[in-house]
């Protein structure tokens, strides 16, 4: 055996796995990444705009906070700093193998290891394999007609080019999600012309951005206590609106005010009352990310932006051609298209020849508490299907790297190699989450019109846990060890 324990991917998930593990005594365990440099998506998105959707305070480790954060929704940069900082004073670094892509995992049931298997041709041997791959990772490119023959140039968020000056060009951004809505206000100040072309309006709420001053950051260092108040402060103000998303039904009066006040939001930001009417969404709010600006709606009274609603036909050589038959030429083609969230980058095959990807196409995407699948064993998932909570990912790894860790250590003591999630424990969960499904706004907000990356390709939404941080957070210090089996 290499290593008990091996991660995938060295983001935030990984290295907060990490952390864990060798608070726990866990020192025998290596985080594999495939790319350069550990961060994941902080490190992989460099786009004019990027920033933290969630207040600092609350985007980030409860044992870690930094008091130094310039404003309420850290850039950026100051969040892959963060990463770095983390990985260096908890000691991840020496476990990390940079460019190590992982293309296979196979659970050997003779020897109770995984092998996983590399780009370069190596083979590596653990007792758990933890994937903590991330959902922002994998750029989702569209399905257009035409998109390999634009002669311009294409760039995906996620994959910024620096080298290539937007000035004075006309600049088309296909996609309105929460990366367009950061990026759009910051390129239009730059070229001669800019065409978004929207699918789905998201919904806007007013953003509360200020710059953190250095005397209140010096409070916050001194004084750790009054950071942890603002930590709580900003936390229940998410969990206010995560409780309106997984309890809709019960709270809709709570969710239709929210609502009412995007909607004065965009009245107050936008002049021309048909573009207004555009960027209105039709569905209910949560049923996609929302997001916070108070500069992207006004940036569509600028005179060299237009908003495209027309569905696009094809892509031509020169630019777009939409199904009204005009075409529209560009110069700089931006894919604003979001991630694969669902995907996880290699097969893993586990007890009985099981690959996890077809056991889903086939039975729906499925887990015990976010975490487990059966006829997986020694695999936890960061996180898996219902898995995710809130709407911060250090709440998620939170909470899904404390339910790992207790079950690997329950087989540690004693003294069995193999923990695997009992199918009564499993489908028990899975029916308290089809019980829950009908109280979110994914079955009460007339969400079949919001092109939700919260869905699947069968309709279900295995994105979010239907239920409260507090409530899951709970859970996974909690849930019966005896719902897995340990055998030797």
């Amino acid at each position: 055996m290499d290593h008990e324990v091996i991660i995938v991917g060295a983001g935030f998930a990984g290295i907060g796995a990490g952390i864990a593990l060798k608070r726990a005594g866990i020192e025998d365990f290596v985080l594999l990444e495939r790319a350069g440099d550990i961060g994941g998506t902080w490190r992989d998105n460099s786009y004019p705009g990027l920033a933290v959707d969630i207040p600092s305070p609350t985007y980030s480790f409860a044992f870690e906070p930094r008091p130094t954060w310039s404003r309420m929704y850290a850039r950026g940069p100051e969040i892959k700093s963060y990463a770095d900082h983390c990985a260096s004073k908890y000691g991840i670094r020496p476990h990390v193998r940079l460019n190590s892509t992982v293309t296979g995992a196979r659970f050997a049931e003779d020897e109770d290891l995984w092998h996983v298997e590399l780009a370069d041709g190596a083979t590596l041997t653990g007792r758990y394999l933890l994937s903590c791959q991330g959902a922002l990772t994998t750029p989702s490119v569209p399905e257009i007609e035409g998109l390999d023959d634009f002669t311009g140039h294409t760039v995906h968020t996620a994959r910024w080019d620096h080298d290539h000056d937007l000035k004075g060009e006309r600049v088309a951004v296909i996609g309105t999600g929460a990366t367009a809505l950061q990026l759009i206000p910051e390129i239009a100040k730059d070229v001669a012309h800019l065409d978004v072309y929207q699918r789905t309006p998201i919904w806007v709420y007013p953003k509360v951005d200020p710059r953190i001053p250095r005397p209140v950051q010096e409070l916050f260092r001194r004084v750790p206590a009054t950071q942890r108040a603002m930590r709580l402060f900003t936390t229940t103000a998410v969990e206010v609106l995560v409780t309106g998303v997984v309890h809709h039904r019960q709270f809709a009066p709570m969710v239709r005010r929210v609502e009412k006040r995007c909607l004065r939001h965009l009245k107050k930001q936008v002049k021309d009352p048909l573009v207004r009417e555009e960027l209105t969404p039709r569905y209910g709010f949560g049923c996609k990310r929302p997001s916070f600006s108070n500069d992207y709606l006004r940036t569509f009274n600028r005179a060299n932006v237009a908003l495209r609603t027309e569905p696009i036909e094809r892509i031509t050589k020169t630019g777009i051609r939409t199904k009204d038959g005009r075409e529209h030429e560009i110069d700089t083609l931006i894919l604003a298209t979001g991630f694969k969230v669902f995907d996880i980058s290699f097969p893993i095959v586990g007890r009985e020849g099981t690959e996890l990807t077809e056991f889903w196409r086939a039975e729906r995407r499925q887990s015990y508490e976010g975490a487990s699948v059966p006829r997986f064993p020694n695999l936890f998932l960061v996180p898996g299907p219902y898995g995710n909570i809130g709407l911060s990912w250090f709440q998620m790894i939170d909470a899904q790297i404390r339910h790992a860790l207790r079950v690997i250590t329950e087989t540690r003591r004693r003294g069995a190699t193999r923990a695997e999630v009992r199918p009564q424990a499993h489908d028990r969960y899975m029916s308290w989450v089809t019980r829950r499904m009908p109280d979110t706004v994914f079955l009460n907000g007339n969400c079949a019109t919001a092109n939700s990356y919260y869905f699947d390709e069968h309709g279900d939404a295995p994105w979010q846990r239907p239920s409260t941080v507090i409530a899951a957070r709970r859970r996974s210090r909690t849930f019966p060890l005896e719902d897995y089996e340990y055998t030797a």
